[in-house]
């Protein structure tokens, strides 16, 4: 979906970052309809040239966004999503989700969500590269899930994916709650239910 060929030098590698960058802080401030490559050009003083050297046009660069968006929402979690195999390591990364959107006063939602709003009925790639990062995100739910059960903190009968599903629903209609009323605690409510969810498969 996306120019798939890195860079060759450090140099390649460090402007196409920092065009990727410029287009997705742009993103974040304007909306997918609202960023333009003159917007990028002027954001990080690229040439019209390296711009398509780099991104084969502005949904190119968009599909690349995506990609990011993912990575930077998985890796923002870090280790957290490595210990989903006891209720305390659910409850820390609950606590963190809430803690995050605490710091930055309720604003800005999920982008991965936010990107999903903007371009899921319009571009079915971007679609699918955003269902892709649900996922990869939800994968690591399960995963962790997955270990409970085996671990015997999860009745056999408990289905991991269908619990990651639940789960994310519940955090993605947290944090929109969340942004529109400026309130964590609507996000707060949100992993409450989704952990009395999760304890009711408890073995």
């Amino acid at each position: 979906m996306t120019n798939t060929l890195a860079p060759a030098t450090t140099k390649g590698r460090a402007t196409r970052e920092r065009i990727l960058q410029a287009a997705a802080e742009i993103i974040a401030e304007k909306g997918t309809a609202g960023m333009s490559l003159d917007d990028v050009r002027a954001r990080t003083g690229a040439s019209r040239s390296q711009l398509y050297h780099y991104f084969e046009d502005r949904d190119d660069l968009v599909h690349a966004v995506i990609n990011v968006t993912i990575d930077t929402v998985l890796n923002a979690q870090g280790e957290l999503l490595d210990h989903l195999d006891s209720w305390a390591g659910i409850d820390r990364w609950f606590d963190a989700l809430v803690q995050h959107q605490t710091d930055r006063q309720a604003c800005g939602g999920c982008p991965l969500g936010s990107l999903a709003g903007q371009l899921a009925e319009s571009d079915a790639d971007a679609r699918a590269a955003i269902a892709a990062g649900f996922a990869r995100w939800e994968g690591r739910l399960c995963d962790g899930f997955s270990r409970m059960r085996s671990l015997g903190k999860l009745r056999k009968d408990a289905d991991p994916a269908v619990l990651a599903t639940a789960t994310m629903a519940s955090i993605q209609g947290g944090l929109l709650l969340t942004q529109v009323r400026r309130n964590p605690q609507q996000l707060r409510i949100a992993l409450n239910a989704a952990r009395n969810n999760l304890r009711a498969a408890a073995a």
